[in-house]
């Protein structure tokens, strides 16, 4: 299906049932979702979530994860919802190259304002490294830093061309400090801040976005270790709470939390210094392992 901005709402319609909510975008970024966004991993949580917020606020979605059958469904949700199109690209990031060939050739001719790079492989639970399967390690690598790199320059040349864009890469607070016990899975959130910040750098004179999204904990089925973290709160949103927000900072921040109390979180977290961080990291880590294991069936 060959997706245009045919049937997305104007300016105008901004002043409909949305109007307190919708205002908040940035006109540029307004601009952009009158082409088409892109989200991988957009079948679960945050990137699921992010996928809605942007089909309720008129924005035609290119859903991109690992199963059909949850793309279908998710497909199927956001045209009864909203009136908008939306096209399915199944294709397993953990898979390493090959994937990128075909998503480029479901993409020809689309033209994409926004790339959400969100598609994430974080451990089962805290591990110590030497305990993490070797398939689990080569998984983030491909999935963490791979995707969010090869989307990217898969995106890049069609926003140079169009001279505007946007690009959020979702990263985690996991990146603020070393973090034993989820060590590869942190290294590889740092990997993608140094990435949007040098990006940035590069492809800004080309009127081209690039947003840093660093969530701290979101109550969604990657936490689901630790009973702890499947409970929402202020500090613990859910995934649809977390999605509006974000999505309000678009076009306004470079780098942030997308989310109001995470930013107060970051604020205090920064205060020590990174060897008493990495510290607690890796006691709250123990603690979910712990966690983790009374949840096991005994033998």
């Amino acid at each position: 299906m060959v997706m245009s901005p045919a049937g997305l709402r104007n300016k105008n319609d901004f002043a409909g049932k949305d109007q307190q909510l919708l205002p908040q975008i940035s006109y540029s970024v307004y601009l952009l979702g009158l082409m088409v966004t892109v989200v991988t991993g957009s079948t679960d949580g945050i990137g699921k979530a992010y996928a809605l917020e942007l089909a309720r606020r008129g924005v035609n979605v290119v859903l991109i994860s690992r199963t059909q059958k949850k793309l279908d469904e998710v497909a199927a949700e956001i045209e009864s919802k909203f009136p908008v199109k939306t096209k399915t690209i199944a294709a397993d990031f953990s898979k390493g190259r090959p994937v990128f060939d075909i998503i480029e050739q479901e993409l020809k001719d689309i033209p994409v304002g926004i790339l959400v790079n969100n598609v994430g492989r974080q451990y089962t639970y805290p591990m110590y490294l030497g305990e993490v399967p070797e398939h689990e390690l080569w998984d983030i690598l491909n999935i963490n830093i791979g995707a969010t790199t090869m989307m990217t320059r898969l995106i890049l040349p069609q926003m140079q061309k169009q001279k505007r864009g946007a690009i959020v890469n979702v990263s985690s607070g996991s990146e603020l400090q070393p973090l034993p016990l989820m060590t590869v899975y942190a290294a590889s959130k740092v990997f993608v801040k140094s990435f949007s910040d040098a990006l940035r750098y590069e492809y800004q004179r080309d009127g081209i976005i690039i947003q840093h999204l660093s969530p701290l904990f979101v109550n969604t089925k990657m936490n689901a270790f630790s009973h702890r973290l499947q409970q929402t709160s202020l500090f613990v949103p859910d995934a649809t709470t977390y999605a509006r927000n974000a999505i309000n900072t678009l076009g306004k921040a470079n780098t942030t939390t997308g989310y109001w109390a995470h930013g107060l979180q970051y604020f205090l977290t920064m205060i020590p210094p990174v060897w008493i961080r990495t510290y607690i990291g890796g006691l709250m880590n123990e603690i979910f392992r712990r966690d983790y294991f009374k949840t096991m069936p005994k033998e």
